[in-house]
């Protein structure tokens, strides 16, 4: 009788810890920068960077990961597309100072892009 409620709770703590596992990637996202551009006051590299969120769709506080530590953080929102972006993209805008500023993410498949800074 041990062994069996042994099982069945070792069962219940699997679902849970999946079931986290996949809520936490509700709120991220991967991208890549082919050229060196801001995020709120900080210049990334090109490279390979994760997007992490969190907070209400029109006020969202952003942070940049990349190799496992945040480089930048950042305010947002959430903008709704009328179908699934294809691929991940980033865009940028050129500033005053001719530097290039990290606009808007799009991550594959998603119906969802997250726009970058204020607005």
């Amino acid at each position: 009788m041990k062994l069996g409620t042994s099982l069945a709770s070792c069962s219940v703590l699997a679902v849970v810890l999946s079931a986290g596992a996949f809520a936490k990637d509700n709120h991220s996202g991967k991208f890549t920068l082919t050229e060196p551009a801001k995020v709120g006051a900080t210049e990334l590299k090109p490279g390979d960077y994760k997007a992490e969120w969190s907070g209400p769709a029109d006020n969202l506080q952003i942070s940049i990961i990349q190799n496992r530590q945040t480089v930048a953080t950042t305010q947002g929102h959430l903008k709704n597309l009328e179908k699934p972006a294809p691929y991940d993209a980033v865009t940028e805008r050129t500033l005053a100072d001719q530097t290039k500023s990290v606009d808007e993410i799009d991550f594959n498949h998603s119906t969802e892009a997250l726009i970058v800074g204020g607005e």
